[in-house]
């Protein structure tokens, strides 16, 4: 469960800083006011979060209500048709390696007791635990928090009273930075080698911000 919420975090954070440095770029491309850019990052970063958070609630209650669902059903069979439930337990102790006799008194012995014969069931029919299942409100709120992370990174340049280049080139240091750690984190999650995971997020973060900003300078020239 924990590495299912820290895998979704470095997501969130990703999400976050490749959807908006890119649009802080490409805001900054159209030759925009620092203010409008600023502005614009801000509204990308409340959005997207907002976004995301309902996105993730909505895909998890789905997931437990299937869940839900599954487990009222294997319950009913589990009162009604326990002989053939006890019979498919024992086919999938024999398939982890038991004897038919020790499969066979180990499934009577867990369907002595129906709740601890339907997490069994649970957990080999579906992989899941009933009680264990994952909160869609906790996942929600770490994802709206995540993206913000990601997605206010590269918008602090332009809350300084700076003009030219400087704001642009810093948001894009941030954005590669962040991009380099949020691949060193992926890597490390997935035990992968931490270089091609860091190259790769980087080289991403780089092109979806040259994408928008070229797109920027084109859209900004043709409306003026």
């Amino acid at each position: 469960m924990s590495g299912g919420l820290a895998r979704a975090a470095v997501f969130g954070v990703n999400d976050g800083l490749v959807s908006n440095v890119s649009l802080v770029l490409g805001f900054a491309g159209s030759g925009a006011d620092s203010s409008v850019v600023r502005l614009a990052g801000l509204a990308g970063a409340i959005a997207g979060a907002v976004s995301m958070a309902a996105g993730e609630w909505v895909s998890i209650s789905a997931q437990n209500d299937l869940v839900e669902r599954e487990l009222e059903v294997e319950r009913r069979e589990l009162l009604h048709n326990t002989t053939s439930e006890t019979s498919e337990l024992v086919d999938m102790y024999e398939a982890h390696g038991m004897t038919r006799a020790s499969a066979q008194s180990a499934a009577e012995q867990v369907m002595r007791e129906p709740e601890r014969a339907l997490v069994v069931h649970a957990r080999e029919e579906f992989g899941v635990d009933p009680y264990d299942l994952p909160s869609p409100w906790r996942a929600a709120v770490l994802s709206l928090v995540c993206f913000l992370v990601g997605a206010l990174a590269p918008v602090v340049p332009w809350f300084f009273d700076v003009s030219g280049t400087a704001p642009k080139m810093t948001s894009l240091v941030i954005g590669a930075v962040a991009a380099a750690v949020v691949g060193a984190l992926l890597g490390r999650l997935s035990e992968r080698p931490l270089a091609p995971a860091m190259i790769r997020q980087v080289l991403i973060v780089l092109a979806a911000c040259a994408v928008t900003y070229l797109v920027g300078r084109l859209v900004g020239i043709n409306v003026s």
